[in-house]
């Protein structure tokens, strides 16, 4: 990842409130829900995501703004990359068999004839005592962003590996941000196999939404027309939109339900989204002259009806 500043189009001294707008900005243009098959905007909308996420968190900022983390929000550390092991395959100076290109089974068969004394014990030990297994290489650690819409639908995220290469992994039930998930056998080599790569997990804010447990909020704008009288309203959701029904006479701050469009809990169970409805003014003194006349017409036209 390049320079989290220059993503979001930002100076290094930008204060919180220049960061928030410009991530705002572009999280508007570039969200998924507006660049439907648009796998650059895609990309670039995760960049912006990583980049917030890690310049709004001010010990994070800190740490790269010293230079101790890259834009990822992984360490940089004095050797280049990863945890554990010195040697080769993860090993203490290619310990693993052979030391310094000896092969240690040759000194060991010179030193009891052949080597039938170094074996006489069980498991191939001396004295008869069960050799230890051999160790598994180090685990490396990652930090990987998650989008927003990707955690709560459980969508198979990809990361490249310290090598180069990338592998496929699924996100669990009930995932939270800081949780560690475990990909066996992609760490350092090692003489008992390969260590595991440990990956923690970071998700993304996201313009609309905000999650409350299983459950997903948002704010809705509505005309003062459409709470009057009701109707359908088109409603994003981490799935895609749907049409909402509003009853009539509904008040601003009434929150309806989405049943099922919410994150995914440990127990398999989809939590719902929660829309409240905010009636929302004109701003044009014409309109609102004119909507407040229409209104007028209509309380009296009522009236008279009922009389």
């Amino acid at each position: 990842m390049t320079d989290p500043y220059s993503i979001l189009g930002v100076s290094k001294g930008a204060d919180e409130k220049a960061i928030k707008s410009a991530y705002r900005k572009l999280a508007k243009e570039l969200h998924p829900d507006k660049n439907k098959d648009n796998k650059a905007a895609s990309d670039r909308f995760s960049q912006v995501t990583q980049a917030y996420d890690l310049l709004s968190d001010k010990e994070k900022r800190a740490q790269y703004d010293r230079g101790e983390i890259d834009g990822d929000g992984n360490p940089r550390g004095p050797f280049g990359g990863g945890f554990g092991g010195g040697g080769p395959q993860g090993g203490f100076g290619g310990f693993g068999g052979q030391a310094g290109g000896v092969d240690l089974g040759d000194i060991f068969e010179g030193l009891f004839g052949g080597g039938g004394a170094a074996r006489s014990g069980p498991q191939g030990s001396f004295g008869g005592r069960p050799s230890a297994p051999p160790p598994k290489g180090a685990n490396i650690a990652y930090n990987h962003l998650v989008s927003f819409t990707d955690a709560a639908t459980l969508t198979p995220q990809r990361i490249t590996l310290s090598d180069g290469k990338t592998v496929e992994f699924k996100l669990p039930p009930g995932i939270v941000a800081g949780q560690q998930i475990r990909i066996p056998g992609k760490g350092q080599a090692g003489p008992g196999g390969n260590g595991d790569a440990m990956v923690t997990i970071k998700i993304g804010a996201h313009p609309d939404f905000v999650r409350d447990g299983d459950n997903i909020r948002m704010n809705l704008p509505i005309s003062l027309a459409q709470a009057v009288n009701g109707g359908k309203v088109k409603v994003p959701t981490v799935d895609g939109a749907v049409m909402l029904t509003v009853p009539p006479a509904t008040n601003s701050g009434t929150t309806l339900r989405i049943t099922g469009r919410g994150f995914t809990g440990k127990n398999g169970q989809r939590g719902n989204q929660l829309v409240t409805l905010m009636i929302h003014l004109p701003t044009d003194q014409a309109e609102l002259k004119k909507l407040s006349e229409m209104l007028s017409a209509n309380i009296s036209a009522g009236s008279k009806s009922g009389a």
